[in-house]
């Protein structure tokens, strides 16, 4: 929810708002309301990176705030094996794996980060070199398993 207070007008959201929403994920299924709930406190587009975890989210005027690494470092693999990834990539938006198994998955198979623009209801990844690996465009519904 955006404030009104004036000493708070330059806050778009906090790290706790974003984690009440991202509690509410259980699997990749759940990532069309998670984009929708994120786009509602007015974020516009993050990254996540896949050696820790860790994401920087961005908003309106230049805004970013960045939440703590979740896991033991991963070590992403320097040759991006795109077929291997969209497979692991599929399980995940079925529900058939946990974030932090995607996330080694998508460094064994050479994703450094992904990012989602909510504008563009995008999300991209990328290999260590900045190459693109994969654009999704974003379901506004989620899909069934």
């Amino acid at each position: 929810m955006l404030s009104n207070n004036s000493a708070n007008s330059n806050i778009l959201f906090t790290l706790d708002q974003i984690k009440a929403i991202h509690s509410k994920v259980k699997s990749g299924v759940d990532f069309p309301d998670f984009i929708q709930n994120l786009k509602s406190l007015g974020i516009t587009q993050y990254e996540t990176f896949v050696t820790d975890g860790h994401t920087d989210y961005y908003g309106l005027n230049g805004y970013k705030i960045s939440s703590p690494g979740l896991y033991k470092l991963l070590t992403v693999c320097t040759a991006a094996n795109a077929g291997q990834f969209i497979t692991r990539l599929k399980a995940h938006q079925q529900g058939k794996t946990d974030f932090q198994t995607f996330c080694m998955d998508s460094a064994k198979y050479g994703v450094e980060k992904w990012m989602v623009s909510i504008d563009k209801m995008t999300c991209t990844y990328y290999d260590k070199n900045a190459n693109e690996i994969l654009k999704e465009i974003i379901p506004t519904t989620k899909t069934k398993p």
